[in-house]
């Protein structure tokens, strides 16, 4: 969608950064995994290019190998950055045993992992989608390292 007037707002002001979530009490945690794991743009994009998304370090892998045509697209990009760090925070709670999402009271998601160290999966996410520096399989066995 091109809105012009919206196009020179964001010259000035720069795009949306983040994801936020908010949830009501303990009950909710398998329910905002859940939804943290859907990044519908980044599964439908990788679908296109014959990557499947299977929660595996592999997929991140694949996904880093991916040409980054998304990158002319400057509506776009915000989300499937969003999308991307979501993925790998994704990636990371179902691989790396200790690891859970974790919701800072800014409604910013973020995986603590056993060590207790917090990641910020989404800026990870946004800075693959721009530069692809550091790459998600990077990301991860770093992360995964602690």
């Amino acid at each position: 969608m091109n809105i012009p007037f919206l196009g020179n707002w964001r010259k000035r002001h720069g795009s949306a950064f983040g994801v936020a979530v908010f949830a009501e009490g303990d009950g909710g945690a398998e329910g905002v995994a859940e939804l943290l794991s859907e990044c519908e743009l980044l599964r439908s994009q990788a679908q296109r290019a014959g990557v499947e998304l299977d929660d595996s370090v592999a997929s991140l892998e694949a996904l880093d190998q991916l040409v980054p045509r998304w990158r002319e697209d400057a509506e776009s990009l915000p989300w499937l950055g969003n999308d991307a760090g979501l993925y790998l925070g994704t990636v990371l709670v179902r691989q790396v045993p200790g690891a859970s999402w974790v919701i800072w009271p800014n409604g910013q998601p973020v995986v603590r992992l056993g060590s207790g160290r917090e990641v910020d999966v989404v800026a990870a996410g946004h800075e693959w989608a721009t530069s692809g520096v550091p790459e998600l399989s990077q990301f991860y066995a770093e992360a995964s390292e602690t």
